[in-house]
């Protein structure tokens, strides 16, 4: 992963041989494409915190419902592009929450589903009227590497339409003042 992708959170977390059941593996991380946004900051937070218009918008979390408080589940169904045509269901938790900067949630590792992994995604700011957006999903713990090898071509694709979808939005959204 480019060190310019690296998130706060990234540095600091332990690695697999300090805790090998979600340890960061650095070589097990999916980015999105990056999308330079013509719309400020703040729209791209309404439409990612306003969860019951993610069907509206996001081609891969078609659902999602949650508090957005830390600790909060995020109960979401996904599309499930290894079997077009069908729904997963997801949840996981709130770990990240800066307003117009970085939205977060994680899945513990536990025994019934021992592939932690977090995904975050992140605005920066570059003007009054623009932003880019991208996305990571970490894959966490010793099976991390495991997870990233399969899932992570089509986890890729999804969040690539995600921030394609969601630069859509948000430049309309601006265009309409």
């Amino acid at each position: 992963m480019g060190t310019n992708r690296m998130l706060d959170w990234m540095k600091n977390a332990p690695a697999l041989a300090q805790d090998p059941k979600e340890g960061f593996d650095p070589d097990a991380v999916t980015v999105s494409e990056t999308v330079d946004i013509t719309a400020p900051a703040a729209i791209v937070w309404q439409i990612l915190t306003d969860l019951p218009r993610y069907g509206e918008w996001n081609p891969f979390c078609v659902q999602a419902q949650s508090t957005l408080e830390m600790g909060a589940p995020v109960h979401m169904s996904l599309v499930n592009y290894i079997s077009p045509g069908t729904l997963l269901p997801n949840c996981e938790y709130i770990c990240g929450f800066e307003p117009e900067k970085l939205l977060s949630w994680w899945m513990p590792h536990s025994e019934a589903w021992p592939y932690p992994a977090r995904r975050d995604q992140v605005i920066e700011s570059t003007g009054p009227a623009s932003c880019r957006y991208f996305s990571t999903d970490a894959f966490l713990g010793v099976n991390g590497i495991h997870v990233f090898r399969f899932a992570g071509p089509w986890v890729k694709r999804a969040f690539d339409d995600s921030a394609r979808a969601l630069k859509a939005r948000a430049e309309a959204m601006a265009a309409q003042g």
